[in-house]
């Protein structure tokens, strides 16, 4: 998929490069994240090739991890007092595997783009906001050209514009997007599978909480989570301040 955009887009292995040094650079304030080095982006594009164009440091590791998360009722949330606690689900879709998935040829689509897209729409539909609104996103990087791949399926970008993203540095701190995978995402985070999900739950709970410490996206109000599992579906889950 990854050499698919570059062919169509014109992106380049340093676009995929600078996103597998991003999450890692974010991990290093994550004292949760499977992986807290910082690597220079000579370091990243350096490392083991494990299929041209992703070097090691731009692929989820193999993980080993458990999660749960407490799920409660707006009346829970007021018999015990939570309010100052509680994130609200504003949005959610899940879309299993569609024909495009099938049909188009297109490896961007294997990997669950129209699914991300369509997913995506609904659950900012429900919530009532723009992506524009969104301040913080924990996507499904399982390498690098995912990320990059999903920026454009989640309206972060136009299609094949997902690189100039990159270029911009507008999904980190200070940039002009959402900062996405404060964690350090699965790439440096870690990846364990089914408790993957519910880690990018609790990411964006602690960011909307003010409760993220040295990794904190300042005046986070809005969050964006994406997951996604090939043979197949996607998730995407708007999360805001109650209402």
């Amino acid at each position: 998929a990854g050499r698919e955009h570059m062919e169509k887009y014109g992106s380049q292995p340093e676009h995929f490069a600078w996103i597998g040094w991003k999450n890692h650079s974010h991990s290093k304030n994550n004292p949760y994240a499977q992986f807290q080095t910082e690597y220079s982006l000579e370091e990243i594009n350096e490392a083991r090739e494990i299929y041209s164009p992703l070097t090691k440091l731009q692929c989820s590791p193999t993980s080993d991890g458990s999660a749960a998360a407490i799920v409660a009722s707006e009346r829970f949330v007021e018999q015990h007092d939570l309010w100052d606690r509680a994130i609200e689900i504003v949005g959610q879709a899940m879309i299993t595997d569609m024909s495009s998935t099938f049909d188009s040829a297109s490896s961007i689509n294997v990997v669950g783009a129209d699914m991300s897209r369509v997913a995506g729409r609904q659950a900012l539909e429900e919530a009532e906001v723009d992506i524009a609104d969104v301040d913080v996103v924990e996507l499904h990087d399982c390498f690098s050209a995912n990320e990059l791949i999903t920026y454009e399926a989640l309206g972060l970008a136009g299609e094949g514009e997902g690189h100039l993203l990159v270029e911009r540095e507008a999904t980190t701190y200070g940039g002009d997007g959402p900062v996405v995978n404060p964690s350090g995402g699965l790439i440096s985070k870690g990846h364990p599978l089914g408790a993957t999900g519910l880690a990018q739950a609790s990411e964006l709970t602690w960011q909307l909480r003010g409760d993220a410490d040295e990794r904190q996206v300042d005046g986070a109000k809005l969050a964006l989570q994406h997951y996604i599992g090939l043979g197949g579906a996607a998730v995407v889950t708007v999360y805001g301040q109650p209402s």
